[in-house]
């Protein structure tokens, strides 16, 4: 009987992505704890982009999930939100962290539509989240969206 040869990496761009996050956790993580810094705005505005983009790709498992197995698809249209509510919360916190002001107001008057043809960075993470969610409000409802609580109210 011939060996089995393993069969090729059907989505080998996730695996890279995965580790890629894999490996800025790993040099995020420090004995220390240190305050904010500005890369970690960075940080997040990355993280920020890697839920976005895997928003439509979620959206497109739980739709095609759906008619053959639809507890399976609300199960991925339920991790859909919450990747959503996720992604809000990342915003959010990018833009509580403090900012190098100068270097960012430096980068916002420069003109260099060549190397970022969707405005400075600070912006950027703005216009993905307002695109994000316009996509996603088109298939949800505000209720569908408000963060579900699991706690015990005593």
């Amino acid at each position: 009987m011939p060996p089995r040869t393993p069969p090729p990496d059907a989505h080998p761009y996730l695996r890279a992505a995965s580790a890629g996050i894999r490996h800025h956790t790993r040099s995020l993580a420090s004995p220390d704890v240190a305050p904010p810094r500005r890369e970690d705005r960075l940080h997040l505005d990355v993280l920020h982009a890697h839920l976005t983009a895997l928003l439509p790709l979620l959206d497109h498992l739980a739709e095609t999930t759906r008619p053959p197995y639809p507890t399976a698809g609300r199960h991925l249209a339920t991790a859909h939100t919450r990747l959503w509510q996720a992604t809000s919360e990342v915003h959010s916190a990018f833009h509580l962290l403090p900012a190098d002001t100068a270097a960012e107001e430096a980068e916002a008057s420069a003109c260099h539509p060549e190397r970022l043809p969707e405005g400075p960075p600070v912006l950027t993470i703005c216009q993905r989240h307002l695109t994000a969610g316009h996509v996603l409000r088109r298939k949800t409802t505000p209720t569908d969206l408000r963060p579900h609580t699991t706690a015990c109210a005593r």
